[in-house]
């Protein structure tokens, strides 16, 4: 492990992933979906994204990184959701989502499961992922990776993918940007000719095969793929005393 002599588990190298979609990002609004990309959206505050702004997940700025499930001991502002539309609105923004379904476009469904007229399972709705995903940088956490995530075509498209982007032009695709897809098995990206979801590194333990048999698509595996970086001893230090006391990440995603 990177900086110390700890072994760190599963969980705990998926909150580094989800902290690295942030690094360096200044002074933008962190919107982390999920307990593992709420720790990594703190840690990132903690370490190399100082000016990242983050919420307490309803309307307050803090002022400060508490551990999760603790209230702000510094509030530095007042985020209400018309404020909150004006950040997506103008890109100032960065969104780490779920998804029931994703494609090898990056397109997401949160709403359905089945055909629209008359699907087998109702879920959350679109919700925000369209304007999400086609005025700021969008990014997704999926904490078991699977076929039933990761399909041919999702059922109902909500978050906008590069396909659909791109064929609906420069006002979908001006400032779409699907940065990174974070699972527990691996980190995913979009670098790639026609703009398809690529394998960029496997966490420790982890094969090209097992995260090939999970995926319901031909993802581009390159060469050579590295292995997701590991928390330093000092990451891991602020994961477990400061930011996560509780162990909650170790719930999303169980070693």
């Amino acid at each position: 492990m990177s900086g110390g002599g700890t072994t760190a588990t599963r969980a705990e190298t998926c909150v580094v992933a989800c902290a690295e979609v942030w690094r360096d990002a200044g002074e933008v609004l962190a919107s982390p979906m999920g307990t593992v990309p709420a720790i990594g959206a703190r840690l990132a505050r903690l370490t190399f994204s100082p000016d990242l702004l983050l919420t307490d997940g309803e309307a307050l700025l803090m002022g400060d990184v508490p551990a999760m499930g603790t209230p702000p001991g510094v509030v530095e502002g007042w985020l209400p959701y018309r404020a909150h539309l004006a950040l997506v609105a103008t890109g100032r923004r960065h969104v780490m989502m779920g998804a029931s379904q994703l494609d090898r476009f990056g397109n997401q469904n949160i709403s359905c499961i089945g055909d629209w007229e008359r699907p087998g399972r109702q879920l959350l709705g679109v919700r925000g992922a369209p304007a999400n995903t086609v005025n700021n940088t969008t990014s997704y956490w999926v904490p078991k990776h699977s076929t039933r995530v990761f399909v041919e075509r999702v059922d109902m498209v909500c978050g906008v993918g590069h396909d659909r982007a791109r064929e609906a032009g420069p006002a979908a695709a001006r400032y779409h940007r699907i940065a990174d897809v974070v699972t527990d098995l691996g980190v995913f990206d979009f670098d790639t000719p026609d703009r398809t979801m690529r394998l960029r590194s496997l966490h420790p333990g982890v094969t090209v095969e097992q995260v090939t048999r999970a995926t319901g698509f031909a993802l581009t595996v390159p060469g050579e793929v590295p292995y997701t970086r590991e928390p330093t001893a000092g990451e891991l230090r602020l994961i477990r005393e400061e930011i996560d006391p509780e162990g909650l990440r170790e719930r999303e995603v169980p070693a």
